[in-house]
């Protein structure tokens, strides 16, 4: 791929409207020619765009568009374009359709099993012995079989049969809904990327499909390039091209040296315009994407081979986006496309070409490929500890339903050869066959029961639901699990502009002429040519894309376009009573000379202009502090320029450049240099050319704190997260807004502190940075101030590495810029400013706030917290009806020859805990109460203790209950027993009774798992859910139809009016014998054990060094089914079990095992190889320990 800038693409996606000959349309060039245009670099371009078209303009004019105007915007025109170049769209992956969804939930072991055994139940009971006397085979001991019955025997193997049809298309009906709500959410992301184009010479915004060939865009830093185009004017423009060639170098574009911009690279600095030639699936990235099978089937049909300019031809296979394809030949990165459209495939693996095995470093190249094959980030703590959660219940599952089979197997023969010493007679085999495919449903059935195969797709309407309603309130999630990864959040680092504050900045303040005005002067009190140069600096220095609009409404503030800071000393001038526009008309951006775009590291701008007399000026503006130290004169009152010492700049700082930033101000210095014509200075030498300034004035720009942000900030600290503000500004002024926001409290043990002092404070002499320094640091950090982006990453890094508080930091981070990519993919949530935020870093994150806002980040934290409650609840369900209907069927088998509740009983038990309670209890909408409690952090249980007890304590009700009904009920409702009753039996009114006390009492039970924390109040807020109180109530109907007209489907006999009320009576003592649990007090009960930790150590070391990790990683990423996982995981879990509690038993080992195994939950992380080697075992001192405020002890 590194080869790709120089290699001979034969692939053109040939287009409608094209004439074999010639040109398209009426255009002056044709697809195929702007395509190997393209395909270009530097001279080579240059030269063919020489020998074709002579320059860029004769290019332009065959396009028929102007350099300056761009397109008319004239529909037809815009049409034709779009028939002859195509349109920017990459068409995606056709879906899967729902049969494909229905034949993979076909393929879940436990329902194969099942299906297996209803067809071998089915075709048995078509079978009549010879004599036709099937009761010469077995002893009938109670109870002769109906002759109308008898011929009814087909109808239990065609009713497990309908319901494995049923419980496969509801789980097909939610993959696919899923689906739908994914792609839908991408195709949100995708219309939200806007790029500004030139039409009838003005700039627009328009969506990224709606560009065409012969477009004039604007281009500028921070950029997600969405088409191919030829540079016609830039600015110090470098551009990250390593999404196509894997080089990490940032490629300077010029004009003279290599205009040629590519689809999905990133602009890192600079601006400038580029005339577009190659839209859709004709730019590279559309090439890339077709040759990857990403498009159209017809596009697979055609020979697609790529000729690369190597030794090896590379062929690139059409690739599956579960697929990691590994390609032959050169290999430099990793393809991306830029709207990751194989996200789209498949959230959990990007489609990706891993690096090959190379000769010289074999190993680490291994190593990066596993690394590449894992996604974004490890896997998510939730989804870690169901996983193991769901592989030791359907251990017990599997257990059990074995040791059923074999007691009702044994039971059969000892009882009818050997007590009865019958003979085995030949033609009698069927029927023993189909007594044994009897027990063997019955198992099967305690197996279908005890795996909560709910599991998943309770995660997986939790969180598709949450991501819906998170639309709502601002987020727009792109990765599904960093809406449960919130919920654990524990610290946030944010931006302050913007995200803090409005954003809507003004100038308040402005030191003019040895003069500090507490508000904007009036222009007679500014000396005349102070005034020509402050208008004349702002107006050029600044973007021409930032420009001060009119108010939308009537009265309504003026609109600020483009950057913020630039458009307030925009408005500065206007307050001046001056006009920048004309001075802009008058110097239009083709002319100016050069220009340094501002970054991250120069933290200043200046353009450079070619006066009428051949001389230069140079404008800069910048970080008053950090320009200051470059001025050498300053203006004085009567705009005459005089010699600034250092002297005068200590005075200036102190006097002026400080009181504003105490007042939270930005403060800006703007300045000037006059440069001769002879010599031509040396404008690559920039130090130089920035240096002897004058300065003309420093102003003092506000963005007041948004009014919500202090409320929102406390909830934060009250729910146990700490913030911290991360700024490029000077530090009083962070320091002044972080007291404003509440993220500071005068008296409290804080630390504000500057890039330049933390970055000494965390190197060793050598220069490395060492996490026991910044262990020191970062617990009381609250502000740092003039940070970079490197900075902000090295913080994140950090404080998520961290080992000295003993649960592992669950770190947000919001970011608007271009540089702060490697900090939102760094950190665990990576929060991205829908309106000010760049391509980029939308890009790097996993939530984007649509509103800017602070607050919303709060929204995201409820309703993180909310998905994990919402999964304890269904688990507290689940697993009560799990623990009470294996115990009965295992019981009921092994004492009375037959499960008390049937196999299509339990399908349908297993129907409503499963997909119905998973929608009811996880759309539960999120409350403030969430943000009481502390964050449950990452090796918190699943199932706290008073979960179990909860759990516990409603299995014991409902055995006692079912089990006095199994023995005793035909007693008390003087009724016929049900025990022992042949095979093929009508069913009876006892077994009926226990199917429909054992139904309703879950039902009951479903109310009390709303609530997971020993509330008393169940039904509070129970109406704000009408999605619960729909299924709980339409469950209840059909469980009436069922009972009543089930028959022998069902194996239910109609009840009459005493019996259900009895029923209903026994069932809503649910309520109240959940009234009595939550009496008892938790911590007395020192027995119970918490379940469902977060994977161990060990098993971490175990995943990542297994030799099947891909394969592994991809089921357990599906997470859809667990039980193919779960009889692949049988044995390790077994020896990691034994671990875990043998670390358990010896306490002191216990803070050192969490400290591991938050160093080991590094492990995915592909940008730290190294595991910290100081695991330190010790105790660990829970409370008081550093960084963790208040004390509070952990869990």
């Amino acid at each position: 791929m590194g080869d790709l800038g120089n290699s001979t693409v034969e692939f053109h996606p040939k287009k409608p409207g094209m004439d074999q000959g010639g040109h398209d349309g009426d255009f002056g060039v044709s697809v195929d020619e702007l395509c190997s245009l393209m395909e270009l670099r530097g001279a080579e371009a240059l030269q063919k765009i020489q020998e074709n078209y002579t320059n860029t303009e004769t290019l332009c004019h065959r396009l028929k568009t102007s350099p300056a105007d761009g397109l008319s915007d004239n529909p037809a025109d815009l049409e034709k374009r779009r028939k002859v170049f195509g349109m920017n769209f990459i068409p995606p992956k056709q879906p899967k359709t729902f049969l494909e969804l229905v034949w993979e939930a076909l393929q879940d072991i436990t329902l194969i099993i099942l299906e297996i055994a209803a067809i071998i139940s089915l075709g048995l009971s078509f079978y009549q012995p010879p004599g036709g006397d099937s009761e010469a085979c077995v002893e009938v001991s109670e109870g002769a079989e109906d002759e109308g019955e008898a011929d009814a025997n087909w109808i239990e193997g065609a009713a497990i049969l309908l319901s494995v049809i049923c419980v496969v298309l509801v789980t097909a009906f939610n993959d696919w809904s899923k689906e739908k709500q994914f792609r839908g959410l991408q195709s949100r992301i995708e219309q939200e990327q806007r790029f500004a184009v030139v039409r009838n010479s003005t700039v627009i915004q328009i969506p990224v499909a709606e560009m065409v060939v012969g477009d004039i865009a604007q281009v500028k830093y921070g950029d997600l390039l969405p088409a191919d185009g030829v540079l016609i004017q830039g600015n110090d423009l470098k551009i990250d091209e390593s999404s196509l060639t894997g080089e990490s170098d940032h490629v300077r574009k010029s004009i003279d040296k290599d205009p040629m911009l590519l689809s999905g690279t990133h602009v890192m600095e600079g601006s400038g315009k580029m005339l577009v030639t190659a839209v859709g699936v004709n730019s590279q990235t559309g090439i890339i994407f077709t040759l990857l099978g990403a498009g159209e089937m017809e596009e697979e049909k055609k020979d697609c081979k790529k000729e690369v300019n190597s030794n090896s031809s590379t062929q690139f296979p059409s690739v599956e986006a579960k697929e990691h394809n590994i390609i032959n030949g050169k290999q430099d990165g990793t393809l991306e496309n830029n709207q990751n459209k194989a996200k789209k495939q498949d959230e959990a693996v990007a489609m990706e070409m891993q690096p090959l095995k190379s000769a010289e470093g074999g190993e680490v190249e291994e190593k990066e490929k596993k690394k590449a094959s894992v996604p974004k980030k490890e896997k998510s703590v939730l989804q870690g500890k169901l996983t193991k959660l769901a592989v030791q219940i359907g251990k017990a599952g599997l257990v059990m339903s074995a040791i059923t089979v074999i007691i009702l197997m044994l039971y059969f023969v000892i009882k009818t050869f050997i007590v009865h010493k019958q003979p085995w007679l030949t033609e009698c085999t069927p029927i023993y066959v189909q007594y044994f495919v009897k027990f063997f449903i019955i198992g099967v059935t305690v197996l279908v029961v005890a795996v909560p195969e709910g599991l998943p797709l309770a995660v997986t309407i939790s969180l598709a639901y949450s991501v819906k309603k998170m639309m709502k309130d601002n987020n727009l999630v792109r990765h599904l699990d960093a809406c449960e990864t919130m919920g654990n959040a524990t610290a946030i680092c944010s931006d302050k502009t913007g995200t803090l504050t409005t954003n809507r900045m003004t100038v308040v303040q402005i030191y003019i002429g040895d003069q500090l005005f507490r508000d904007i002067p009036t222009p007679d009190q500014i000396n005349p040519r102070t005034l020509e140069l402050i208008s004349s600096a702002i107006a050029v220095n600044c973007a021409y894309t930032s420009k001060i609009m009119p108010a939308d409404k009537e009265g309504g503030l003026p609109k600020q376009v483009g950057n913020k800071t630039e458009c307030a000393l925009l408005g500065l001038v206007l307050d001046l009573k001056q006009d920048y526009q004309a001075v802009r008309e008058q110097i239009p951006e083709e002319l100016l000379y050069k220009v340094y775009t501002f970054n991250s590291v120069r933290k200043s701008m200046s353009t450079v202009i070619q006066m009428p007399d051949g001389s230069f000026r140079l404008y800069s503006k910048g970080a008053s502090e950090i320009l200051l130290k470059k001025c050498s004169f300053i203006l004085s009152r009567d705009g005459e320029a005089r010699a600034f010492r250092a002297r005068d700049k200590d005075e200036m700082v102190k006097k002026v450049i400080e009181p504003m930033a105490c007042d939270g101000l930005r403060t800006i210095c703007i300045a000037y240099r006059e440069l001769p014509a002879d010599p031509l200075p040396d404008w690559d030498n920039e130090t130089d050319i920035v240096s002897n300034l004058t300065c003309i004035t420093v102003v003092g720009i506000e963005d007041p704190v948004r009014p919500e942000v202090p409320d929102a900030i406390r909830k934060c600290q009250r729910a146990g997260i700490t913030v911290r503000m991360v700024t490029g500004d000077n530090i009083n002024t962070a320091r002044a807004i972080a007291a404003k926001c509440g993220i500071i409290h005068p008296g409290d043990d804080f630390l504000c502190m500057e890039g330049k002092d933390f970055n000494r404070r965390i190197r060793n002499e050598k220069g490395e940075i060492e996490q026991e320094r910044i262990d020191k640091i970062w617990p009381k950090l609250r502000v740092l101030a003039r940070s970079s982006p490197t900075d902000k990453h090295t913080l994140v890094k950090g404080i998520i590495d961290s080992t000295v508080v003993e649960q592992r930091q669950v770190v947000a981070v919001t970011g608007d810029g271009t540089n702060d990519g490697p900090a939102l993919k760094k950190a665990d949530v990576g929060f991205a400013m829908g309106i000010a935020g760049t391509d980029v870093a939308k890009e790097a994150s996993d939530i984007i706030l649509t509103d800017d806002n602070f607050s919303s980040i709060v929204k995201a934290v409820m309703w993180g917290r909310n998905v994990y409650d919402s999964i304890s609840k269904f688990l507290q369900f689940q697993l009560t009806v799990n623990v009470v209907a294996v115990i009965v069927a295992f019981t009921g088998a092994c004492i009375t020859q037959d499960s008390p509740l049937k196999a299509v009983q339990m399908l349908w038990v297993n129907l409503i805990m499963d997909t119905f309670a998973s929608l009811a209890l996880a759309t539960e909408p999120p409350t403030e109460a969430l943000l009481l409690r502390k964050p449950y952090g990452r090796n918190n249980p699943l199932i706290s203790r008073t979960m179990m007890k909860n759990i516990l304590g409603h299995a014991v009700y409902q055995l006692v209950i079912i089990f006095t009904l199994l023995f005793a009920g035909e007693r008390i409702f003087d009724i016929d027993s049900g025990r022992d009753a042949p095979l093929h039996s009508p069913p009876s009114e006892h077994y009926t009774i226990i199917f429909n006390t054992f139904v309703l009492m879950q039902l009951f039970n479903e109310i009390n798992a709303r609530k997971i924390h020993g509330e008393r109040n169940v039904f509070d807020g129970i109406f704000s859910n009408p999605i619960f109180c729909s299924i709980v109530l339409g469950t209840f109907a059909i469980q009436i139809v069922i009972v009543q007209f089930g028959g022998k489907p069902f194996s239910c006999s109609p009840l009459n009016v005493e019996q259900w009320l009895w029923c209903l009576f026994v069932g809503m003592g649910e309520l109240l014998w959940g009234q009595l649990i939550s009496s008892v007090p938790t911590h007395q009960l020192k027995c119970l054990k918490e379940a469902g930790h977060g994977p161990a150590p060990d098993e971490m070391l175990d995943e990542d060094l297994a030799e099947d990790e891909e394969e592994i990683d991809y089921a357990e990423r599906e997470l859809r089914r667990g039980q193919i996982l779960w009889f692949r995981g049988l044995n390790r879990i077994q020896t990691q079990m034994e671990v875990v509690s043998t670390f358990k038993r010896s306490g002191s080992f216990q803070g050192a095992v969490r400290r591991r195994s938050s160093v080991l939950s590094q492990l995915h992380d592909v940008t730290n190889n190294s595991t910290p080697s100081h695991v330190v075992l010790s105790t660990a001192n829970a409370t008081g320990a550093p960084g963790n405020p208040g004390g509070e002890s952990f869990p």
